[in-house]
């Protein structure tokens, strides 16, 4: 399988994190790529016709995207953990998870987005807005810390935890970990895992 790849998205964190969960990193090919609003990848638009990453191409030459689709698709390729519950409160928990992280990672690459205009082309209520999200993101994770912490280990908590990652990697200054101990502490496990370690985000093309 060949995966249009970048070091620096954190859907395609997401995806490899799965991959090394899953058992399947040394079936992948990553493909280092550029993609940008401004200038569209037209080799990545032919299998995505959105010309996003991730987008992974199968052997039989056919294309799957997004993260989200990607991600189920490794769980029905192997049997060491299941990513995806089968079923029940605990499958819906994972989903609602991972729409949340997913859902703050589109905020973060917004405002990473608004953050590189020109200083005066800068929209304040933007940038506080995009604030004011991570904030009640962080409440909201907050208070579900201690059952982050207890059970498995399923797709709702590699979501979020890529999703803290990437904050970090380009939002330090936001210093998210204050007045969230429970969360900072479910995360300090969470990088520890040899799938986190292995896909570090790098600031490289």
């Amino acid at each position: 399988m060949k995966l249009y790849w970048s070091s620096r998205s954190p859907f395609v964190r997401k995806v490899m994190v799965c991959a090394h969960e899953a058992g399947l990193a040394g079936r992948i090919n990553c493909e280092r790529t550029i993609v940008s609003a401004a200038q569209p990848n037209l080799e990545v638009m032919a299998a995505n016709p959105l010309g996003k990453l991730p987008t992974l191409i199968l052997d039989d030459g056919s294309a799957l995207y997004d993260s989200r689709v990607i991600c189920e698709y490794f769980d029905t390729l192997q049997d060491r953990i299941r990513l995806f519950p089968a079923g029940g409160d605990v499958r819906i928990t994972a989903l609602r998870w991972q729409a949340l992280a997913d859902g703050l990672l589109d905020t973060l690459v917004a405002w990473m987005g608004e953050r590189t205009r020109p200083p005066e082309q800068q929209s304040a209520a933007h940038l506080d807005g995009y604030r004011l999200k991570l904030r009640a993101a962080l409440e909201c994770l907050e208070a579900e810390a201690e059952k982050l912490g207890t059970g498995g280990f399923d797709i709702g908590h590699i979501a979020i935890g890529t999703a803290l990652s990437y904050t970090d990697f380009r939002f330090p200054a936001e210093h998210w970990r204050d007045g969230h101990p429970g969360l900072a502490r479910w995360h300090a496990t969470f990088a520890l895992r040899d799938s986190v370690t292995a896909t570090e985000h790098a600031d490289v093309y």
